[in-house]
């Protein structure tokens, strides 16, 4: 129990939990207008007898969760896809490594796609910077998610990290739950995705033997390709904000904003691929070079699974060939699907609203450079750029 009480502030909930914050959650006048949002059928007085008559967090994911992730599947996608789950045992623990592609909704259907093939849901790094309000909080621990802090000192920056690391070593080999965080702090605004060497750091921190420290973890690699992002345009508006003001950042509401916008918004096909556990790889990896050069080597395999593994749409292709003025893939798609990708691009640009001609075409070359980017780092990957 000691140990338990050193991650208080930011493990999950367990199941004798359930009940006394799943009754402090209702009250919230928040909680209940997102409920009337998203769920606009639902009588929030049945809603309500409905959580509390759960009794625990596996029930309240399969009883609330699962139901409102298939509506979204159903009407925000052209299909939830996977491929690879054979290269996985339902016996074992990893921890799920993916790119970054949605604030919400990565890990979320990372656990439908794992509870749908009987395999048991994960737990969930969340970012402590989207917790803007203590209700939002309660509900991403009642849904197996742990808080990664942001925007501590520097002074706390360090314990937060031996923290954190300490719990997902202690998630996956003493709770025996898998868990799942992404490559990288933040989304990849332009999908150009790439795992951070601070991360592989922090998950072998208190461990003198670093590749012993990540073995443990057994690290699974799982690439995320979204056929369509919902915000595309508005992870370009942020880059143009900051190349014209380097200390330029979101405000919590435009976090919400970007939330919203990527659980409601049309993603078209979805497709998750699960990639073996690493550790044999890493065996081969010298454990007498220098931590710098271990640290790299280990972000090099998990991005070249990734990497590897993306499933290209013909958005990536006919975006690569209009950023890059070629017709190296005029094959994979006809001009009505050319007409309808720039149509689509033009509509999310004016979803941002008035724009200068200059500004427009700078958001219009980012988002080209998004969807490119996923076909260039898979051609890159396998030695065909």
């Amino acid at each position: 129990m000691e140990q338990i009480a050193n991650f208080e502030d930011i493990r999950s909930y367990n199941d004798d939990e359930y009940r006394i914050k799943a009754a402090q959650l209702l009250e919230e006048p928040m909680f209940k207008t997102v409920i009337a949002t998203v769920m606009p059928e639902v009588d929030y007085k049945l809603f309500g007898m409905k959580m509390l008559s759960l009794n625990s967090i596996r029930e309240f994911q399969t009883e609330i969760i699962v139901p409102f992730i298939n509506k979204l599947i159903a009407g925000t996608t052209k299909g939830l896809e996977n491929d690879g789950l054979k290269n996985l045992s339902r016996d074992k623990n990893y921890l799920y490594m993916s790119n970054h592609r949605d604030i919400v909704l990565d890990a979320s259907f990372l656990c439908m796609i794992l509870n749908n093939n009987n395999f048991d849901t994960c737990e969930i790094a969340i970012g402590s910077n989207l917790l803007i309000y203590d209700w939002i909080s309660d509900l991403v621990r009642l849904n197996k998610s742990f808080i990664v802090k942001r925007g501590v000192g520097v002074r706390q920056a360090l314990e937060a990290a031996k923290q954190l690391s300490a719990y997902i070593h202690y998630a996956i080999n003493e709770k025996k739950q898998s868990a799942w965080i992404a490559q990288r702090e933040g989304r990849s605004k332009d999908s150009n995705d790439r795992t951070q060497d601070a991360l592989i750091k922090m998950l072998s921190l208190g461990d003198r033997d670093i590749l012993h420290s990540i073995r443990s973890l057994n690290i699974a690699p799982v690439s995320i390709s979204y056929e369509y992002d919902p915000c595309d345009s508005l992870k370009a508006y942020e880059l143009l904000q900051k190349s014209k003001n380097p200390e330029f950042k979101k405000t919590p509401k435009d976090d919400l904003v970007s939330m919203q916008t990527g659980i409601m918004g049309y993603k078209g096909k979805v497709h998750y691929q699960f990639n073996p556990c690493i550790n044999e790889e890493l065996n081969a990896i010298d454990a007498n070079a220098d931590k710098a050069s271990i640290l790299q080597s280990v972000s090099q395999i998990i991005d070249r699974h990734i990497h590897l593994n993306y499933h290209i749409f013909k958005n990536n292709y006919i975006a690569y060939d209009a950023l890059y003025n070629t017709n190296r893939f005029a094959e994979q798609y006809s001009d009505e699907d050319k007409c309808g990708f720039e149509k689509y691009i033009q509509t999310q640009i004016a979803k941002l609203g008035t724009l200068s001609d200059d500004d427009a075409q700078t958001i219009r070359n980012t988002m080209l450079l998004m969807y490119s980017n996923t076909l260039k780092n898979k051609l890159a990957a396998e030695g065909k750029a």
